[in-house]
C-alpha cells in the first residue's frame, strides 16, 4: 500500500500504480467498517451510495469499491456515472449512511481517486487516515457468510436536475451562453440543465471521454480556457462556463474573453446573496483576494477566512452558519436554496439566473470588480515528507520581518506586507508548495513574490528538500 495516497480530504493516486483490485476492495471493506461502526442505523441495513466519473479505470475501481462494501454487510445504491454534485445530492435525497465518489477531478487521466463521505459530511483530515491505518492492518468487521451487502443500480440525474431547477428564480433576459466541460462528467447535465432554462448553450467538449484529448478538464489553468474564450467570441456569447473533470468546479469567461476567478464570483454571488441575506456569513479561503473580504463587508456582509479545501470549506460553512462559500479554485457553496455543497453544474445557473435578472451584462459587471494585481496559483514541487518542514522554516523568517504586518497562520501563513500579501501553504493533494501575492502594483507585486520565493528555496534548502523552479498550475 502506497501511504501517500490518503491525502487531507481525500484518496488519490495513480490507477495503475496505486489503486490494485486488492486494495481498492480493501478500501471499500474499510468505508463500509466505519459506516457500520459510526452510523445510526434507523431500520434496515446501512447503505453507502457510489458514483463515479468517466476516467477509464473509474468503472474498476468502482466494481472493486462495491464488493468491500458489500463484504461488510452494507448495501450500495450504484448511481453510475454521475458528476460529484449529483452524488452529494442523492446522498440528501436518499438519505444514505455514507458515500463515496470514484474520481480523479481535475487530474491527469492517468489518476483517479475517491472522495467519500460519512452521511452527507465529507471525511478529511484524521479520518481519511484512519481509514488508511484500517486498510494496512486489515481491521475490517466483514459480515457473517451469507449475509453480505446488496447492491442496487439508482437513476438520479432526472431528480438532480430537477431539483437544480427548482429553487431558480429567473428574470426575463436570456443570452448565449458556451459550455466546456473538458470532456468530463458534467457536460450533459449542465447542456440540460441550461437549455432548459431556456438559454441558447452552445456545447464544446460536453461528449463525456475519460482520455480528456482535447484539453486538460482544469478550467483554473488559463491555457484550458483558450478554447472556450474563443469560441464566446466567435459565437458573440456573452458568458463562457467551464467544468473540472468532475464538475464541483467551476470557470467563468466574460464576452471580452476575461477570466473570472473563484473570488471574482464570490463577489458576485455575494452581493446578490446579501439583498436577501443581509448580514449573511460568506466564506472564502487563504487564497482569496483582499478584495473579496472588503467588498463584502462594504455590503454588509460578515466574510471571514477559512482554511483551503472542499471539505474543510464545509465544515467551516456549517459551525458559521454561512449561506455561501467559494475557493479561488472554483469550487462554489451555496447554502441558499441548495444544500450547502460544491457544484460547478449549479453555480453555472445561479449566474444565468443572476444576469437574467440584470440589464447589466456579465463584462459590464466585471468592469465593476475592484482592480488588484495578484499571481495565479504558484506551485513549487516539493516532496510530501519536506513540504510542511520548508513551510515552517519559511514562515519563521517571514515573521520577523520589520514590514511584515501581520501573519495569519490558518493553513500555511498568509504574510501581510500593508499593501499586499503573500501566501505560502503545503499542497494538500501534490508534493508541492502552493505560493500566491495580490498587491495594489506590479512593483509591490514582484517584490512580495521575490521575498517569499527566496524564504522558500532557503528553507527548501535547509530542511533537505530538492528545489524546482516555480510552475503555475492547478490546486
Amino acid at each position: 500500500m502506497n501511504p501517500v495516497v490518503f491525502r487531507e480530504y481525500d484518496v488519490r493516486g495513480v490507477a495503475g500504480r496505486d489503486f490494485d483490485a486488492a486494495f481498492v476492495r480493501d478500501l471499500g471493506r474499510a468505508v463500509g467498517t466505519r459506516v457500520r461502526q459510526t452510523a445510526a442505523l434507523q431500520g434496515g441495513r446501512h447503505v453507502v451510495v457510489v458514483g463515479r466519473d468517466c476516467r477509464l479505470t473509474s468503472p474498476r475501481l468502482a466494481r472493486d469499491l462495491v464488493e468491500g462494501l458489500r463484504d461488510t454487510g452494507v448495501d450500495v445504491i450504484d448511481l453510475g456515472v454521475v458528476p460529484t454534485p449529483a452524488l452529494y445530492y442523492a446522498l440528501h435525497r436518499l438519505h444514505g449512511d455514507g458515500g463515496v465518489q470514484v474520481t480523479g477531478s481535475h487530474n491527469p487521466p492517468e489518476d483517479n481517486g475517491f472522495k467519500i463521505l460519512h452521511g452527507t459530511e465529507p471525511l478529511h483530515g484524521a479520518a481519511i487516515q484512519a481509514l488508511g491505518a484500517a486498510v494496512q492492518q486489515a481491521a475490517f468487521a466483514l459480515a457473517p457468510e451469507g449475509q453480505r451487502g446488496q447492491a442496487r443500480a439508482h437513476e438520479i440525474m432526472p431528480a438532480y436536475l430537477a431539483h437544480a431547477a427548482a429553487g431558480l428564480a429567473l428574470g426575463p433576459r436570456r443570452f448565449r451562453v458556451v459550455v466546456d466541460a473538458g470532456n468530463g462528467t458534467g457536460g450533459p447535465a449542465a447542456l440540460a440543465l441550461y437549455r432548459s432554462l431556456g438559454f441558447e448553450v452552445v456545447d464544446l467538449y460536453c461528449d463525456m471521454d475519460g482520455r480528456f484529448p482535447n484539453h486538460h478538464p482544469d478550467p483554473l489553468v488559463p491555457t484550458n480556457l483558450a478554447d472556450l474564450r474563443q469560441r464566446v467570441s466567435a459565437t458573440g456569447a456573452e458568458v463562457g462556463i467551464a467544468l473540472d473533470g468532475d464538475a464541483d468546479r467551476i470557470g467563468v469567461v466574460d464576452a471580452q474573453g476575461r477570466i473570472l476567478w473563484g473570488d471574482q464570483l464570490l463577489i458576485l454571488f455575494g452581493l446578490d446573496v446579501l439583498r436577501t441575506h443581509p448580514g449573511a456569513v460568506i466564506v472564502g479561503e487563504v487564497k482569496c483576494s483582499q478584495a473579496l473580504f472588503d467588498e463584502l463587508a462594504r455590503a454588509g456582509g460578515r466574510p471571514i477566512m477559512s482554511r483551503a479545501g472542499h471539505s474543510l470549506i464545509k465544515a467551516t460553512m456549517r459551525e458559521a452558519g454561512a449561506v455561501l462559500a467559494g475557493e479561488l479554485t472554483g469550487h462554489i457553496f451555496f447554502a441558499d436554496r441548495y444544500p450547502g455543497f460544491d457544484d460547478g453544474i449549479y453555480a453555472g445557473a445561479r449566474l444565468l439566473e443572476l444576469l437574467s435578472r440584470s440589464s447589466t451584462t456579465l463584462a459590464a459587471l466585471c468592469d465593476r470588480l475592484p482592480v488588484m494585481v495578484n499571481t495565479p496559483e504558484i506551485r513549487i514541487a516539493c516532496p510530501d515528507a519536506h513540504k510542511r518542514d520548508v513551510v515552517a522554516g519559511a514562515v519563521a523568517r517571514l515573521r520577523v520581518r520589520p514590514d511584515v504586518r501581520g501573519v495569519i497562520d490558518i493553513d500555511g501563513a498568509r504574510i501581510d506586507f500593508g499593501d499586499g500579501w503573500g501566501l505560502v501553504r503545503a499542497s494538500n493533494t501534490q508534493p508541492a508548495l502552493v505560493l500566491r501575492c495580490e498587491a495594489a502594483t506590479a512593483a509591490r507585486l514582484a517584490f512580495i513574490r521575490s521575498v517569499l520565493e527566496a524564504e522558500v528555496v532557503h528553507a527548501a534548502g535547509m530542511a533537505g528538500a530538492i528545489h524546482v523552479p516555480p510552475q503555475e498550475g492547478t490546486s
